[in-house]
């Protein structure tokens, strides 16, 4: 049996506007096993990127707390959740979030830079990746001369070349047409199978929705199984 690897216990997150405290997220429990590849769907607005961002550290919870193999990832010193962020996750945003002034072999090794590894060690396993998601001929090439699926690609190269233990998906196909989209989902799932990542992806595409191992919905920031 796999190991529960992420475990969300109580989430809730609300946003104070003129005054008024708005509900976004409403108490979500979530245990996330080593290898899963969880889907979530939701209408804009639900709350799914919200809680894909609490899982990753980017944002704090109202209430509630997220476990990491067992720890409470909010009592990580200030170093500890910076290495926990940069060596354990991946990100995989609906906008590339791409430096537009680095070439694709530069944006790709950035992870790996902060990491402290060695230049030429970062750079040759950029290039592997580039490999992998098939870009080597963009490799001196800036971002605003690629396509947004090859954007989108250099996106992925660039959350898996630390070898993440787990990856967060955010509309990952949201800005691409349906042919370049599948092609980029179809990376994900290679890695997802091959790497052995955790895999958690929102999205609000019923078809995405329907290939996650375990699928969820979101509605008014509940958290629903859709299994059956």
């Amino acid at each position: 049996m796999s190991e529960t690897i992420l475990s969300a216990k109580g989430i809730k997150k609300s946003f104070n506007r003129n005054r008024t405290e708005i509900p976004i997220l409403k108490g979500i429990d979530l245990d996330i096993s080593e290898n899963d590849f969880i889907t979530i769907m939701g209408p804009s607005g639900a709350g799914k990127s919200t809680f894909l961002h609490i899982l990753g550290t980017l944002d704090r919870p109202s209430e509630g707390e997220i476990y990491y193999k067992g720890r409470n990832i909010w009592d990580f010193p200030e170093n500890e959740m910076c290495m926990f962020r940069n060596e354990k996750l991946g990100f995989v945003f609906q906008f590339y979030h791409l430096l537009q002034d680095f070439t694709v072999i530069e944006n790709i090794m950035v992870p790996m830079l902060i990491k402290r590894l060695p230049s030429k060690e970062a750079e040759k396993r950029a290039s592997q990746y580039l490999e992998i998601i098939g870009l080597t001929h963009r490799r001196d090439h800036k971002p605003g001369e690629l396509s947004g699926g090859e954007q989108q690609r250099v996106a992925i190269a660039r959350a898996l070349v630390n070898e993440p233990e787990i990856i967060l998906a955010d509309e990952p196909t949201g800005n691409l047409d349906r042919k370049t989209g599948k092609e980029v989902l179809d990376y994900l799932l290679k890695v997802n199978r091959e790497v052995s990542s955790t895999l958690i992806m929102v999205t609000h595409d019923p078809e995405i929705a329907s290939l996650g191992k375990r699928r969820f919905k979101m509605m008014d920031g509940e958290l629903f199984s859709t299994e059956y």
